[in-house]
């Protein structure tokens, strides 16, 4: 999580909203690292986890990252929840929950689905309290549309 929260440090120096994402493999090897680049890329799809699965399957050379955790410091929304379904990541580790948006147990519970074919494992709150106070130091000098 702490590499995590590196990449939603670098991500908030950009003006971006400090959201980091790292996937690993299953032997514990960091296979990519990113943070959100939705501002300066104009791509509504760029959140970290999206860009940190994209990474990892370069990576490896397939979509599928079977065994894989994905570790990100945001309950991820929807889009990246499904995201994590499709790739058929094993874990998905997170730190602050998004009681506005979040897809992974707080708003919605996309992973644990009974009717998809794939649900990780979900563990949630790690570093929570180090991964909230980043957003709300962002939010509240800035504010976002």
């Amino acid at each position: 999580m702490r590499l995590a929260l590196a990449e939603a440090s670098a991500a908030a120096a950009r003006g971006e909203v400090p959201v980091g994402a790292v996937v690993l493999a299953p032997s514990g090897e960091v296979l990519s690292r990113a943070g959100n680049d939705r501002e300066a890329g104009a791509d509504p799809t760029a959140h970290a986890e999206v860009l940190a699965l994209r990474a990892a399957a370069a990576s490896l050379g397939t979509w599928r990252l079977g065994g894989c955790t994905l570790v990100v410091t945001l309950e991820p929304c929807t889009m990246c929840a499904g995201a994590a379904v499709l790739a058929r990541v094993e874990r998905i580790v997170y730190g602050a929950v998004d009681a506005k948006g979040g897809a992974v147990g707080s708003l919605w519970d996309v992973v644990r689905d009974r009717r998809l074919n794939h649900r990780p494992e979900v563990i949630m709150g790690v570093l929570e309290d180090e991964c909230s106070s980043a957003l709300k130091e962002f939010f509240g000098t800035r504010r976002i549309r």
